[in-house]
């Protein structure tokens, strides 16, 4: 079960930052293959995010997933609203769909 602090640092960091990605590893060292696609995805777009490594921390890991109420990461948050994960942003990336939610959220991107 995870606990109401872990909740809420998570709801913080989602709620402080326009777009956050939390993946397993970093942008520069991202440890599997769809977070590696993601962040790929979010650096060709030129979009600036925050990234959060689930690795380091397993209540973070577990805890996002009650969060968000998913259950696989990566997990891609743009202005407090979860987005998807690597299959639904590969597809909205692909269809024009992600340009065009970072442009009504007023997100920079290539």
């Amino acid at each position: 079960m995870t606990d109401t602090t872990t909740l809420e640092s998570i709801r913080n960091t989602v709620e402080s930052h326009d777009v956050v990605l939390f993946m397993k590893g970093t942008p520069l060292f991202p440890q599997c293959g769809f977070s590696s696609l993601v962040s790929r995805v979010l650096q060709h777009m030129g979009v600036e995010y925050h990234s959060v490594n689930v690795l380091e921390d397993m209540d973070v890991r577990e805890g996002i997933k009650v969060y968000s109420d998913w259950p696989t990461i990566p997990q891609l948050y743009v202005k407090g609203e979860f987005i998807g994960g690597c299959d639904i942003v590969k597809e909205m990336f692909e269809t024009g769909e992600l340009k065009a939610l970072l442009d009504d959220k007023g997100i920079e991107a290539a």
